[in-house]
């Protein structure tokens, strides 16, 4: 099984953010990718490649320009305009309104919580998204199943917002860029809001999401049951929000659920959001998921036998990390 990974992920490496309980050390830290990559290095059956060079201009078919124009640019006048180094945060948030002319303001406008830019975030989050454009390509290609092993995250990532570590979506980039039609499932803890909006009038891409109840959980405002997509996309969302604690039984019936939409959907390729961090012990998890009960949703996702492009997502316990890895991806395999 191919693996698309590349060491630029590191560049993006934010020392703290801001919380409910003030600034705490930033989980979404480098050393998630490295403790996947040696566990994947140090088991049969995997081989690591390097992502393709992808023009930039196919992030448009997911994302408005002018917010990645921001994302590109705004480290740099951030710091010209002599605001803290440690990393582009927002001090208001846009509820509608124009875009600020200048890019230091326009923070709040292009983003939906506090996750920090910091100087490599963009060069990170461009090679992450390249990562998954290459494993899209590998599908097309005629290989069977591939693993993208890409930081930062990308399924908070709206069309033109960041959020909850993510600043380009890796899973509805690598979607858009395959032919016909693709069902996105989306196993992280938390809810996929960006991919969510990104799909939510499509009928060529099925979006299924199992995560923990918005009512309680972040990211709030989205995932509810009955929000089933509109206009071409009605029907084609399917949020199913679980309560916390959730284990191996109850997970693997809702499971059972979204894989009978997907196959009545009947998609030429699936896309796996998985986050790592619906696992028991996950300091941001809530869910009792056991490894032999990720074991098992790997087994009947791969059982849809349709081409699969795993994209890695949250998770952060580390010690949780590796071990994680090889029992999703092993019936890829």
């Amino acid at each position: 099984m191919k693996v698309i990974y590349s060491e630029a992920h590191q560049r993006h490496a934010p020392l703290q953010e801001f919380t409910r309980e003030g600034f705490v050390p930033y989980f979404e830290s480098p050393q998630r990718a490295e403790v996947i990559l040696q566990a994947l290095r140090e088991a049969p059956g995997f081989a690591i490649v390097a992502p393709e060079p992808h023009p930039t201009e196919l992030l448009q078919v997911v994302h408005d320009p002018g917010y990645l124009h921001f994302l590109e640019h705004v480290y740099p006048a951030w710091v010209r305009a002599g605001e803290p180094p440690s990393g582009v945060v927002p001090v208001a948030f846009a509820q509608g309104g124009r875009c600020p002319a200048q890019l230091v303001n326009q923070a709040g406008y292009y983003s939906f919580d506090t996750t920090p830019i910091v100087g490599g975030t963009w060069e990170a989050a461009l090679e992450a998204a390249r990562c998954a454009l290459t494993g899209a390509e590998l599908l097309l290609r005629g290989e069977r199943s591939a693993y993208v092993l890409c930081r930062p995250p990308g399924h908070h990532a709206a069309r033109a917002l960041c959020g909850g570590y993510c600043y380009l979506n890796n899973a509805a980039l690598a979607a858009a860029h395959l032919e016909g039609r693709v069902a996105l499932l989306d196993i992280d803890y938390h809810h996929g809001n960006g991919t969510h909006e990104i799909f939510y009038t499509s009928d060529q891409v099925l979006f299924l999401s199992l995560h923990a109840d918005p009512d309680r959980e972040y990211p709030f405002f989205w995932g509810h049951a009955g929000e089933r997509g509109a206009g071409k996309g009605a029907g084609h969302t399917h949020n199913f929000p679980l309560p916390a604690g959730t284990g191996d039984r109850h997970y693997l019936e809702t499971l059972d659920q979204a894989l009978g939409f997907i196959r009545d959907f009947g998609p030429d390729f699936l896309v796996l959001s998985a986050g790592f961090d619906l696992l028991e012990g996950d300091p941001l998890g809530g869910f009792a998921v056991s490894l032999e009960g990720l074991k098992k949703i790997g087994e009947r996702v791969a059982g849809l036998g349709l081409p699969a492009l795993v994209v890695q997502e949250g998770g952060y316990n580390l010690n949780n990390l590796g071990p994680a890895a090889l029992a999703l991806l092993a019936p890829f395999c």
